[in-house]
């Protein structure tokens, strides 16, 4: 495609990235708590476990951050949405408990009610 207007531009962005979007993610979301907050309760060795364990079960999962959203008792927070569920927040999140929620909830579907601090519809 020749590219003549900016609306020809327009166009080819938005294919570029509804079609990255789609080889990279089935629609499931995690979002880690890296506010201040979270920062000093573990957020960062928290974000690298999760990324460790969707890289090695070559998930399409995509992995954001948010700010602090007032729960600072509770961090590292820890949402997980998945297209077929409510948005769940996990509180207390550590490495050792990732993995858990990566194989029950993310990957079978199943809510781990221990560390749940939160559900919301979408």
């Amino acid at each position: 495609m020749i590219i003549k207007t900016a609306e020809d531009l327009k166009k080819v962005k938005e294919e570029a990235l509804d079609e990255a979007t789609a080889r990279i993610n089935d629609g499931t979301q995690i979002m880690v708590g890296m506010g201040t907050c979270g920062i000093a309760a573990g957020a960062r060795d928290v974000m690298a476990k999760i990324m460790e364990e969707v890289g090695k079960r070559n998930l399409k999962v995509a992995i954001t951050w948010t700010g602090c959203i007032g729960m600072c008792e509770k961090e590292v927070l820890v949402d997980v949405i998945r297209p077929d569920s409510k948005r769940i927040t996990y509180g207390n999140v550590t490495p050792q408990v990732v993995q858990r929620i990566i194989t029950e909830h993310v990957i079978n579907g199943n809510i781990v009610e221990d560390y749940v601090v939160g559900k919301l519809d979408k």
